[in-house]
C-alpha cells in the first residue's frame, strides 16, 4: 500500500472525537501527556496530514524490524543498553515544532509513552502515544505481533 497517497481530511468534529477518545486512553497510564490514539487512528490522521508520526525506536529497530514510510525519526534510547537519549525534547522541536499534532511510536508503546510524558511536560499541547506500537505486547509466549500493534493490524509499513 502506498503511504503517500491522500485522502480526504477527517471533519473537525471526527478529529475532536477522536482526540477525545485519545484522552480518555491516557488515564490508563500514570505518566503526563495528551494521549493514547489507536494505531488505526494515527494512520488514519498520518495518511491526510493532519498528523505527524515520530517514529521514537532506534535506528536499528527501525532498519531491521520495519518502519513507516515518511515518518520522523528521534529516537527515545539509543545503543544496545538503550541509553536514554537526552536531546530527545529538542529534537522533537527542532525537526517538528510544537503546534504540530504529533503521534509517538515505539516497539508497544511503552517508550513513546515516556517520551509523550517528557515532551508533554516541556510544552508540547498536542503530543499523543501510538497505544500497541509497532510491534505490540508480548503474548503468552513471549512473543510480539500475535494479538496487537501496528503490524498486527494490517497497516502499511516497509522494512530496509
Amino acid at each position: 500500500m502506498n503511504s503517500s497517497v491522500q485522502h480526504s481530511q477527517v471533519s473537525p468534529d471526527q478529529l475532536e472525537e477522536i482526540l477525545s477518545q485519545a484522552k480518555a486512553r491516557a488515564e490508563d497510564h500514570y505518566l503526563e501527556f495528551t494521549g493514547t490514539v489507536t494505531p488505526q487512528h494515527a494512520w488514519l490522521l498520518f495518511q491526510t496530514g493532519q498528523a505527524i508520526i515520530v517514529d521514537v525506536r532506534t535506528l536499528e529497530e527501525r532498519k531491521f524490524v520495519g518502519h513507516i514510510e515518511n515518518t520522523v525519526h528521534i529516537p527515545w534510547a539509543t545503543g544496545i543498553s538503550l541509553n536514554r537519549n537526552p536531546r530527545f525534547a529538542k529534537d522533537l522541536e527542532s525537526k517538528v515544532g510544537k503546534d504540530k499534532l504529533i503521534f509517538l511510536l515505539c516497539r508497544s508503546g511503552k517508550r513513546s509513552a515516556a517520551a509523550a510524558n517528557v515532551a508533554y511536560n516541556v510544552g508540547f499541547e498536542s503530543v499523543y502515544n501510538i497505544d500497541q506500537g509497532f510491534e505490540g505486547d508480548l503474548d503468552e509466549h513471549y512473543q510480539r505481533g500475535a494479538f496487537n500493534g501496528w503490524r498486527f493490524h494490517n497497516l502499511p509499513w516497509v522494512q530496509d
